[in-house]
């Protein structure tokens, strides 16, 4: 478990997740969904709340809601959309539109590369408040000279997708995360940009006792936007909340902020409890109520999750899933399993597309290589001079061979190598004895000689093979 926790403390984190849907408009108004562009530019009387203006909804936000519903395993129903009223100037209206006891999806879950199934309550529709912006030294409220706000990204169609609290390890906060934005890609629903907010996530923490059944108080940690800050933010937190318990303190329940410069979290305001948001049913949308026929349509049309391909690419290769995970997150399982079906072999497949091709494929064709592959496995290119023409063909493409003949490469023979040994034997007479009588670091020593000798065109693993037969004779 990878928790920095002290010892007995047990982490309990559910995720909140919101996702910015890719439509063309936002959901009740016919502004422009873009990012980036002039602050109050694509604004409207709907998305800002003036009066006599009225919400139709996003259609096409509302299809993909449903997609990803049943990407997660959810079941889809009824729902309805309510007003949750507050006071913060990211929504000149006062309230935001969303679902609340009646949401689109609920009950599903998100399975991780792990094996780890994650329980998850509820992927609800709402709409994206404004960005506020405090000019000042801090970058917050609390010290700034004065505070902006653009409502372009106010009435953006957003997905909260709501975890149960069963994540018990940093490195699981990260995967769901990460997990989440390959489902969310695979449907084409979203960008997925962390850096830009497309994905924000809260994460409420809390900790107990191992052993314990009860949940304990839980904090929520706001608007935190890259993997790595979660796992800080998350580690910082549970360890801030161990330190209370065991000064005969109890954390207060509250929303908390990220700091990343100084590595902590730090107090927001108190947790709302729901009643405080005084939901209501919005008066003017009707519910949302979606038939058979259109979930069916929905789940025929649904592409293979990172999941499922996963376990595609893990049973034609013969490998654990954990072995190929990173393929797939890469994008490149399809071009492995062209490769292996050519006649390479898997794991020398996946070695080369997990080490040496990480910064893409370029040129590189699964028919290349599998060949260059075949020529590794045949010994007619060291495992060093395929990675030389591994790197020409991602550049310049063509045929192994061509490239190899280009260089000049090919492995040294058994029989040359042979006779390399036998006279470094005959040389070095004293370092021969030490191996012998078991100093394996003298075999570096002989490689060493060996690769000198054949200006690094032999192949390591054939010279290991003799020196080991040597000893054996």
């Amino acid at each position: 478990m990878n928790n920095n926790l002290k010892d007995d403390w047990e982490l309990i984190v559910g995720l909140e997740v919101h996702v910015e849907l890719g439509t063309k408009t936002k959901l009740f108004c016919g502004c422009v969904n873009q990012f980036g562009d002039e602050p109050n530019t694509n604004v409207c009387p709907v998305c800002l709340g003036l009066p006599g203006s009225l919400p139709v909804v996003n259609e096409k936000a509302v299809i993909y809601a449903m997609q990803l519903g049943r990407a997660l395993n959810c079941s889809v129903g009824r729902s309805i959309f309510a007003r949750k009223n507050y006071f913060y100037p990211d929504m000149p209206k006062d309230y935001q539109i969303t679902q609340y006891d009646q949401p689109t999806n609920m009950d599903g879950y998100l399975e991780l590369p792990s094996g780890v199934k994650i329980g998850i309550e509820r992927a609800h529709i709402e709409e994206d408040t404004g960005k506020t912006v405090h000019v000042g030294s801090t970058g917050r409220i609390s010290g700034s000279d004065y505070s902006l706000v653009d409502y372009n990204r106010a009435g953006v169609p957003l997905i909260e997708i709501v975890s149960y609290p069963e994540i018990r390890t940093i490195d699981q906060a990260k995967e769901y995360v990460e997990e989440l934005r390959g489902v969310l890609l695979a449907l084409e629903v979203s960008d997925a940009k962390m850096e830009e907010g497309s994905i924000r996530v809260d994460a409420n923490v809390s900790v107990r006792i191992e052993g314990e059944d009860e949940l304990r108080t839980r904090c929520e940690i706001k608007n935190v936007n890259s993997l790595r800050s979660l796992g800080r933010a998350i580690e910082y937190e549970a360890n801030r909340q161990i330190d209370l318990y065991e000064n005969s303190e109890i954390p207060s329940q509250e929303t908390r902020h990220w700091d990343e410069s100084d590595g902590r979290t730090r107090p927001g305001r108190s947790k709302e409890d729901a009643e405080d948001y005084r939901y209501f049913q919005e008066p003017d949308l009707v519910p949302l109520n979606p038939n058979t026929e259109t979930i069916e349509m929905i789940d025929q049309g649904l592409p293979s999750f990172p999941s499922e391909r996963r376990m595609q690419l893990a049973t034609l290769a013969q490998m654990d899933v954990s072995e190929i995970a990173l393929i797939v997150e890469r994008g490149h399982d399809g071009f492995a399993a062209e490769t292996i079906n050519s006649g390479a072999a898997p794991q020398v497949v996946i070695k080369h597309l997990t080490n040496n091709l990480s910064d893409g494929l370029g040129e590189l064709t699964p028919t290349a290589f599998a060949s260059l592959i075949q020529m590794e496995e045949s010994a007619e290119l060291t495992s060093t001079q395929a990675k030389k023409v591994l790197g020409e063909l991602v550049l310049q493409g063509g045929r192994p061979q061509e490239v190899a003949a280009q260089f000049g490469l090919e492995a040294v023979d058994t029989d040359e190598l042979e006779t390399l040994i036998n006279q470094l034997i005959t040389d070095y007479p004293d370092e021969w004895e030490r191996f012998c009588g078991g100093e394996k670091k003298v075999q570096g020593f002989f490689v060493g000689e060996v690769m000198k000798s054949t200006r690094g065109q032999a192949d390591g693993k054939v010279i290991n093979q003799i020196l080991n037969e040597r000893i054996s004779d």
